[in-house]
């Protein structure tokens, strides 16, 4: 019915013509005196022309029918270049408007083609850069590593140990970077193999073990050496993460506690500290991009990237992290790792 609508509405026109053109020849049928036509002729001629129209009409619509249905068709498909799938057009108007469309298709094709050439040379760019800055944050961290050995001056210590947390935070936000700009292309940088998770998870630590020492926090690690099938470079980025947050919301003296829940269908991963918590608004937004929430806010320090970042690789590795929190008590994160099935499970 929206069909015929349509079909009619086009030819809106015509049918006004049409009327117009009608109600004239009747009237000077009826009102010319040298021409002797019965009001029955006029009526009978009028339905004729009626009729012939209704043909035109129909015939028109049944011709043009499948043409729309096919355009309809393309519409609702999702899939492939539609403009290489039109059908052939049955009038001249139609062909002009085809060749419109193609003419604006591959001119736009051009221009989304050179901005996804100038996107690849620019992610490239500073791809290379990221891989390229971390050469001279190794170098700086060895003299100053160097420096505090052979230094006897407190003060001078201090300012070194103090640089070194600034070096650590400037290389945990340019690897922070350099994977968000990978992500794109994480099928082409990836292999899944066993991993012990406590390897893993260890390295991590070690990793940290500066800001452990520095802010006297606890660390309680147990029941964690499983195996897990996963990537191991994203991986550690993801713990990597968690572990972060982790440390930069515990307070001084505080305790974050690393373990490992084991059942039928999955392995958990569950880091707990004793931070400042997450407030109960904010929970269910923490993995969206960008997104800092209330610590966020107050202490400017958060670019609600990692989270965001942990959270898409963990599912494109086919794992899955979820958060629970109590504002200044805790926060629970857990990594988890379903349960490959085997046939022999399907069978028995």
């Amino acid at each position: 019915m929206i069909k015929l609508r349509g079909y009619i509405s086009d030819k809106k026109y015509c049918i006004f013509f049409y009327l117009i053109l009608m109600v004239f020849i009747s009237l000077v049928t009826l009102l010319d005196s040298d021409i002797s036509v019965s009001f029955d002729n006029v009526l009978y001629i009028n339905l004729v022309a009626f009729f012939l129209l209704l043909f035109y009409l129909t015939a028109g619509y049944i011709y043009y029918k499948s043409y729309y249905n096919s355009l309809e068709g393309l519409i609702d498909n999702k899939e492939g270049d539609i403009i290489y799938h039109l059908p052939e057009p049955l009038t001249y108007r139609q062909k002009i408007h085809h060749k419109l469309l193609i003419k604006v298709y591959n001119e736009q094709s051009r221009v989304i083609e050179k901005q996804n050439l100038e996107k690849r040379e620019n992610k490239e760019f500073v791809t290379t850069w990221f891989h390229q800055i971390k050469t001279p944050i190794a170098v700086i961290r060895l003299i100053m590593e160097d420096s505090m050995k052979n230094s006897i001056d407190k003060t001078k210590k201090e300012l070194i140990k103090s640089m070194s947390e600034e070096i650590d935070k400037i290389e945990s936000q340019v690897e922070q970077a350099l994977y968000y700009s990978k992500i794109d292309v994480f099928e082409k940088d990836y292999f899944i193999q066993q991993l012990n998770l406590d390897q893993v998870v260890s390295s991590v630590i070690k990793k940290h073990a500066r800001v452990f020492i520095s802010k006297k926090i606890e660390l309680e690690k147990k029941d964690i050496n499983t195996f897990v099938n996963s990537d191991k470079k994203w991986l550690s980025f993801i713990i990597d993460q968690i572990l972060s947050n982790s440390l930069k919301y515990t307070e001084k003296k505080g305790k974050i506690s690393v373990r490992v829940e084991i059942n039928k269908n999955k392995k958990v991963l569950i880091i707990n500290d004793t931070g400042i918590g997450i407030k109960e608004e904010d929970l269910p937004r923490v993995f969206d991009k960008g997104f800092t929430g209330y610590m966020g806010r107050r202490e400017e320090k958060s670019t609600g990237i990692g989270l965001y970042l942990a959270k898409k690789l963990a599912k494109r590795l086919g794992h899955d992290i979820s958060i629970k929190s109590k504002f200044g008590e805790y926060t629970e994160v857990k990594l988890i790792f379903p349960r490959l099935i085997s046939f022999y499970d399907l069978i028995k």
